[in-house]
């Protein structure tokens, strides 16, 4: 545990803020209702911290456990990333990851303007943005996907993920915020280009086998 706070701080202090958070909330429905992202209310300039708040909570531990498997699975190797490459690549990961909480909720504020009933929480969007991020720098590594019973780049992973939000975006009807994901994904790429404009030549290197 002391590794991870002197190597990856701020991205220790989400992990466990986001968990205590999220599992606070869901034995308290006071809190569990205000975090939560409203577009009726956002779009009337209203409830705007809910932007951030709302990639603090999870509906249930299944949504909970995925999101922050993923981000555990990835996220500290990201800042570690950073930091190797930058004197301020702690800060770079903490505002990518708060930047895209509230980037990736922003076509949905717009979608749902007029629908009082929609309401979005998770950290399903800054979760993606930081799998982007980090598949810019790894994109030849491995990743399990189910149902794909054997590993596969995580090149493939990430076009096959923004395809299917894309689709799921226009065509699903569960309960997911399925343009928070895509658009998430999209942040964190646009903002790893920002910081290492390098990255988009190393990528394509990788790629190629150069």
């Amino acid at each position: 545990m002391e590794s991870f706070i002197n190597d990856t701080p701020v991205a220790t202090i989400i992990f466990i803020f986001t968990i205590v958070t999220s599992i606070y909330a869901f034995s308290n429905a006071e809190v569990y209702g205000k975090f939560m992202l409203h577009p009726y209310s956002v779009s009337r300039g209203r409830r705007l911290y809910s932007m951030i708040t709302s990639g603090l909570i999870h509906k249930d531990w299944t949504h909970l456990l995925v999101n922050m498997l993923s981000y555990y699975f990835f996220a500290f190797t990201l800042e570690k990333t950073f930091v190797s490459l930058s004197s301020w690549g702690h800060v770079q990961f903490g505002v990518l990851y708060i930047v895209s909480i509230i980037l990736s909720d922003i076509t949905s504020i717009f979608k749902h303007k007029e629908d009082f009933w929609f309401n979005s929480l998770g950290a399903s969007g800054a979760v993606c943005a930081v799998v982007f991020s980090y598949i810019l720098f790894y994109p030849m590594s491995k990743m399990m996907i189910f149902p794909i019973p054997i590993p596969i780049p995580a090149v493939i992973y990430g076009f096959l993920f923004l395809g299917y939000c894309w689709y799921a975006s226009r065509n699903s009807r569960d309960a997911i915020n399925h343009d928070a994901h895509f658009y998430g994904a999209l942040t964190g790429v646009l903002f790893t280009i920002v910081y290492y404009p390098d990255v988009a030549g190393y990528f394509i290197n990788q790629l190629t086998g150069r």
